[in-house]
């Protein structure tokens, strides 16, 4: 959400929700649903920033696989296959030095 303010800075406003690939199909269900249930009940009231973005229409959450998670790229070890194909789905070359 910071990116896309300092992108307004530039080039004004922007009328767009910022959309959210996430693999994890329980984290959409608790962003797009207010209701607190038991299992979420122990997350505190300043975590729910992200349902309030959503209820607002700042953030879609879209669901993704979990092998065409492009995040996955910078946060773990992949093996050799998946990272030039998450690679590629990010428009870059690998490299051989």
């Amino acid at each position: 959400m910071w990116l896309k303010n300092l992108l307004k800075e530039f080039f004004g406003e922007i009328d767009e929700a910022t959309t959210i690939y996430v693999d994890n199909k329980s984290a959409i269900a608790l962003a797009k649903n207010p209701v607190q249930h038991g299992r979420s009940k122990h997350i505190d009231v300043r975590y729910h920033f992200i349902r309030d973005a959503v209820k607002m229409g700042q953030i879609s959450m879209e669901h993704c696989s979990t092998e065409d998670q492009v995040a996955d790229l910078f946060t773990k070890a992949l093996p050799t296959p998946r990272f030039v194909k998450l690679l590629k789905m990010l428009g870059m070359k690998k490299v051989l030095v």
